[in-house]
């Protein structure tokens, strides 16, 4: 609970106990028994009472806050201060109930963005000066040693590399990088020292964009309105309208009408009007369904995106560690002469110095005990592959690239994936394929979503338009983009919410640092909590805790049967209050009746919201 939240329970608390003394010891002595029930009505009330004030002073008064005040205020003038102390309660806990559900604040994102560089290793003649990156200028050498981040945006002069793109791309691959090759801040050196010629200044840098994306993307989202307060909008002017014409027509056109005691109907009116089944109910409606999603692994930062999700018209996804598992498994071993086995355990002996990912995905294949002591005289040719000395044999594992340089004929190999060709003695022995595998449970995600009238289902990924391109077919995607940079995924997210009908809804599906701008930009932004990193989980409004992206169809199905009990609700009460209503402007109804029925219908409601808990989501 946050502050504020445990300030408005102790009130609650307090206001009860003073009622409760009032009720059993004072009932006695008239005054002050009215003093105590007066004191615990403005102790639980006062915060309504003064944004009904501010609101009318505003022009806008025809919200909850000033029907409550309104109606409270009449019941203490026809004497029945309890009854409007009980209204008042009821209003409180249940506005409580809502703030506890949707009031976990979102921490600073920025914070948690660790791609935002620290300092610059700036050269002027033979010195090297450690500095600001908002200090270097256009033009300038920068030096980016092994393990540092890139501050700014540049050009290589000098020196090669591998370069971490994670933070950019979402994708585990590095990119190897020389001399005249651009190179983006926020990725991270990971092999040799380079030379970058500075192209941009730090404010119109790639790292720079992307915090400033980050940190802006969450103003441009749609916020959705509490529930109460649209069905406030109509409700309470509605009321108040139907109490002035009750208070003033009869006398007016009834010549034994007494206008005392139609005022008293009126104010008897307004006592009863007040939505208390309503306030509580919905509130209760959704943080059930919290509640429920947090048993499924699924955690949701508000109660409001509920009513979102179950609006959704178009869901984009991200590719790696969202449809995909995000690491890379050898998938195949093409041979002709050599035993599978055999090209595999040349492979893995000569990737076995290797932290790459492919070389570590070749290794996890192998399974088998590697003797280090059989390998030597290990070479790295960068961005091609490694050359070793093995049992007398001259081993080399790399790409096409590889193979070319030592003049080796091979069968060049179509496959969409990573292609790694094993030569030994200067012979093609075999070719590895290598893939990030997609998710067992995305085939039936993408086709459940389909089947609960998802109109557009769409992947954008950082990774290479070949691999993308055979992952989207595969799950028969409407549509794909790829080799995009953060703010690239920001525009297109963009131009999609365009696409949406004035009540759709889109979803953005992601686990990369990359994500946070889209996951902070879109209606409802949904992160995986095992591969997630901080920015995403923290920018995002739901967080799948199990990385299960068929969750989403479980979420979408709980939301659509939430907003359905919170109309059955909604109608339940609204019908019993108009029936009481009539019979209270028809003097059949006193106030006791019409507390106890909306009591009564309390909770109904109340029951029929928490089944929720106890629901089957299928």
């Amino acid at each position: 609970m946050t502050k504020r939240q445990k300030k408005e329970l102790k009130k609650i608390i307090l206001s009860l106990v003073i009622t409760v003394v009032s009720i059993l010891w004072l009932k006695e002595i008239p005054t002050l028994y009215l003093s105590f029930l007066l004191c615990a009505y403005l102790i639980v009330g006062i915060d309504v009472l003064k944004k009904a004030g501010k609101n009318i002073l505003r022009g806008k008064m025809l919200d909850e806050n000033f029907l409550m005040s309104l109606a409270t205020l009449g019941a203490i003038l026809i004497g029945e201060t309890a009854e409007a102390l009980s209204v008042m309660l009821f209003y409180k806990v249940g506005e409580l109930f809502q703030s506890y559900a949707v009031g976990k604040s979102r921490k600073s994102i920025t914070s948690l963005m660790d791609i935002r560089p620290d300092y610059a290793n700036l050269l002027k003649g033979n010195q090297e000066l450690k500095v600001s990156p908002e200090e270097v200028k256009v033009g300038q050498i920068i030096r980016i040693k092994p393990g540092e981040k890139i501050p700014l945006d540049g050009i290589i002069v000098e020196g090669s590399s591998a370069l971490d793109t994670k933070s950019l791309t979402g994708e585990a691959m590095p990119r190897y990088v020389f001399e005249k090759d651009e190179v983006m801040s926020g990725c991270i050196n990971k092999e040799g020292i380079l030379k970058v010629k500075v192209t941009k200044e730090y404010k119109e840098s790639t790292v720079s964009k992307i915090l400033d994306l980050v940190e802006n993307a969450s103003n441009k989202k749609s916020t959705s309105e509490a529930f109460i307060t649209k069905f406030a909008r109509y409700y309470t002017p509605t009321v108040v309208v139907f109490a002035i014409l009750l208070a003033v027509l009869p006398p007016l056109l009834l010549k034994s009408a007494n206008f005392s005691e139609w005022l008293y109907r009126s104010l008897s009116f307004l006592v009863v009007s007040c939505p208390c089944a309503l306030v509580i109910s919905i509130p209760l409606s959704f943080f059930a369904s919290i509640g429920k999603s947090s048993r499924m692994g699924i955690l949701l930062k508000g109660s409001n995106y509920l009513e979102s999700l179950a609006k959704t018209e178009i869901i984009v996804c991200d590719k790696t560690g969202t449809l995909t598992e995000g690491k890379f498994k050898v998938q195949e071993v093409k041979t002709e002469k050599e035993e599978k086995d055999a090209v595999l355990r040349y492979a893995a002996m000569a990737e076995s110095f290797s932290l790459h990912p492919i070389a570590l995905s070749i290794m996890e294949s192998y399974q088998k005990p590697i003797d280090s002591k059989k390998v030597t005289e290990v070479k790295e040719f960068a961005g091609k592959g490694v050359s070793a000395e093995i049992e007398d044999s001259h081993i080399l594992v790399g790409n096409g690239k590889l193979m070319d340089l030592f003049n080796i004929t091979y069968p060049k190999e179509k496959s969409k994936g990573t292609v790694i060709y094993v030569a030994k003695n200067k012979t093609w022995i075999g070719t590895i394929i290598i893939k990030d595998k997609i998710k067992e449970d995305a085939y039936q995600a993408i086709s459940e979503l389909r089947k609960n009238h998802i109109q557009k289902i769409v992947m954008l990924t950082g990774d290479q338009e070949e691999i993308s391109q055979e992952v989207a077919e595969e799950l028969k995607l409407d549509a794909y983009h790829a080799s995009l940079l953060p703010q690239q995924k920001v525009e297109i997210v963009e131009k999609y919410n365009q696409e949406l009908t004035k009540e759709g809804k889109l979803v953005f599906v992601g686990d990369g640092m990359n994500d946070a701008p889209v996951l902070a930009l879109a209606d409802i932004g949904i992160s995986m909590g095992k591969t997630g990193v901080d920015a995403a989980i923290e920018a995002s409004d739901v967080v799948i805790m199990t990385d299960e992206i068929s969750k989403i169809v479980e979420l979408m199905k709980l939301a659509k049967k939430t907003m359905t009990i919170v109309k059955e609700n909604i109608i339940f009460a609204i019908l019993i209050k108009v029936l009481v209503l009539i019979l209270s402007a028809c003097g059949f109804a006193n106030m006791w009746m019409a507390v106890f029925a909306d009591v009564g219908v309390s909770v109904l409601a109340i029951l029929n919201a928490i089944r929720i808990l106890w629901m089957n989501i299928q």
